[in-house]
């Protein structure tokens, strides 16, 4: 394919598994291709889901996953990054369902996967709990968020900006009916405030290089400075050292070095966290996003802090900052 004429000039995309023994070859495609990154998708399930132990593999695919596609001279577009995709759940039944409901496949619930890493938020399929409602959209928001400001290319599931639901059918292939189709008029007013939320992102992910650079992340100072390109937080504000990646640690933080300065916060634990940002005393920090907000563009407008002060993450919600320099104070 490499040497086709046609097909050497086109872009290339692979669903690197099949059946069998070895047959997940996430990684293992030649120069050219790019790749759905299934280990990806498992990992930032994982963290929002609530697991311990996944933060050394979440920094590696938030960073473009160079231990998978840094080889032969592949770059972070060798990334295709998902939460959902056509197989499985949809994004609105990840967060409504912890199993697979796959009756109307007259299967006897037996097909589709077993382990989908999902969580319900409490409640198993629909409900009119507010607080589960709101726990649900805020997942979302979560999920989506991670997959946007990601190294590598977004993948996002047609629906999945909406809320679609499939009644947690995992495996809808032979559903050519109401369970697959996506019904465009049927939203809601919070099926509305999801996709100006995803307009959102996907116009902040276009304006930050950070996430669109095709090089990797290097953890080494950007050239004329003393930031490194990419430092992870504790939420004292102080790096991560070797010891803090082995602790079952839930929140965490990230420092892009180059201009545009830019922060992110991650806060996957039960309780709310307050979070130190870096170089405060020399960098403005303004918010721009904060998915425990509802979602709408208006609650994510700039919020200027005082310098130093420590920001409250409410539980389960990630945020993003931008940063300018304070004249006088070079860093």
């Amino acid at each position: 394919m490499a040497q086709d004429p046609v097909l050497s000039r086109i872009k290339m995309i692979a669903e690197p598994w099949d059946l069998g023994m070895g047959g997940y070859q996430v990684g293992n495609f030649p120069p050219g291709w790019s790749e759905w990154n299934g280990r990806y998708r498992d990992t930032v399930r994982r963290f929002w889901k609530g697991t311990d132990g996944v933060l050394p593999e979440l920094a590696s695919r938030l960073a473009g996953s160079s231990d998978l596609f840094a080889w032969d001279g592949r770059r972070p577009r060798s990334s295709i990054n998902l939460v959902t995709v056509h197989d499985g759940f949809t994004l609105a039944d990840l967060v409504s369902y912890n199993h697979k409901h796959n009756a109307a496949n007259l299967e006897d619930n037996r097909d589709g996967a077993d382990d989908n890493e999902s969580w319900n938020c409490g409640v198993e399929g629909p409900t009119d709990d507010p607080e589960v409602l709101a726990l649900r959209e805020r997942q979302k928001r979560n999920l989506l968020a991670s997959l946007f400001f990601s190294l590598g290319v977004p993948l996002l599931l047609a629906g999945d900006e909406f809320g679609n639901s499939q009644g947690g059918n995992n495996n809808a292939y032979c559903q050519d009916n109401e369970i697959s189709w996506l019904d465009w008029n049927a939203r809601t007013e919070r099926d509305l405030a999801l996709t100006s939320f995803v307009q959102m992102i996907i116009r902040m992910r276009k304006g930050l290089p950070a996430f669109r650079s095709d090089a990797y992340f290097r953890g080494t100072p950007v050239p004329g400075t003393t930031r490194k390109d990419i430092t992870w937080l504790r939420d004292t504000g102080a790096e991560m050292t070797a010891y803090d990646w082995h602790q079952p640690l839930r929140a965490i933080g990230v420092y892009f070095g180059a201009r545009p300065l830019l922060a992110m916060l991650f806060n996957a634990a039960d309780i709310d966290v307050g979070f130190t940002l870096p170089d405060c005393a020399e960098v403005e920090w303004t918010l721009a996003l904060d998915t425990s907000l509802d979602g709408t563009p208006s609650a994510g407008r700039a919020k200027m802090l005082d310098s130093c002060t420590e920001y409250k993450l409410r539980t389960r919600s990630l945020a993003v900052f931008a940063g300018r320099a304070l004249p006088g104070r070079p860093l």
